[in-house]
């Protein structure tokens, strides 16, 4: 990833960050987007100069514009693509169909959707007027494949998510003649702020430790995809598009509702 310049949405936290780090140790620069100016800042002192950090809101269609442009303002190149902007909108009213909210419904759609539609198109925008071809990579969740109705039951999420690889997928078949590549990684219950409600149940960790039976058996960090994010994104993966591939501990191959075998 030598000085290719990645912008990432949603870098200021979470897996975004931990992206952020991997695409600088490897050579990379980035420019990160994040909501909260306070995280903002504790981002911006941990990537150093490498990185340029802007405190913008994802579902407004003129972030991603400002952050390509920032992009090739700054660092004079714009490379790759990481959207990472998401997350739960349960307290907004996402659950089961016949329990699920109008606002649900919308927060859902703006926060995991549209605001993925916003930052591809100006990626692509941008990849067409360089004539350079280049590399996106959302990220849309476990739970698009392998859904887990008793603890995850979130339908309007779910369907956001599905949505995020159905676009992934047509997106790479379109634009695969001009070199711009389009893949996505399905994370399983991770580590991150989003997640704060399921860490904090005792029953969905036990679930967790069958569900997800890697590496003992253990909620996912945020470095788990750092590797495969710095892959999508550099040309060690130039030969790669459409793909949808979960990192997820083993969940989306698992039952978890009884103890892994163990001989």
């Amino acid at each position: 990833m030598k000085n290719k310049v990645v912008v990432v949405i949603g870098a200021t936290t979470g897996i975004g960050l931990a992206a952020a780090k991997a695409i600088i140790a490897a050579g990379g620069k980035v420019v990160g987007v994040g909501k909260d100016e306070a995280t903002g800042k504790k981002a911006a002192a941990a990537l150093g100069s490498d990185a340029e950090i802007l405190t913008a809101d994802a579902t407004d269609p003129a972030t991603a514009e400002l952050a390509v442009s920032t992009a090739m303002e700054t660092f004079g190149r714009f490379d790759a693509l990481f959207h990472v902007a998401g997350g739960s909108v349960r307290t907004y009213g996402d659950g089961p169909l016949h329990e699920l909210t109008d606002e649900g419904v919308d927060f859902a759609i703006n926060l995991n959707l549209k605001t993925v539609l916003y930052s591809n198109r100006a990626a692509v925008g941008m990849f067409l007027r360089q004539k350079t071809g280049g590399a996106v990579l959302n990220l849309g969740s476990v739970l698009a494949e392998a859904p887990s109705p008793g603890y995850f039951a979130t339908h309007a999420y779910a369907a956001a998510k599905s949505a995020v690889a159905g676009l992934t997928r047509y997106a790479a078949a379109y634009y695969a003649k001009k070199n711009i590549r389009f893949n996505a990684l399905a994370p399983g219950l991770t580590d991150t702020p989003m997640s704060a409600r399921a860490l904090a149940d005792p029953k969905i960790v036990e679930f967790v430790k069958n569900k997800q039976p890697l590496d003992g058996g253990r909620i996912g960090t945020p470095e788990d995809l750092a590797a495969a994010a710095v892959y999508f994104l550099s040309d060690a993966s130039k030969f790669v598009t459409g793909q949808i591939v979960a990192i997820d501990g083993g969940w989306s191959v698992t039952d978890g509702g009884c103890e892994m075998p163990t001989g």
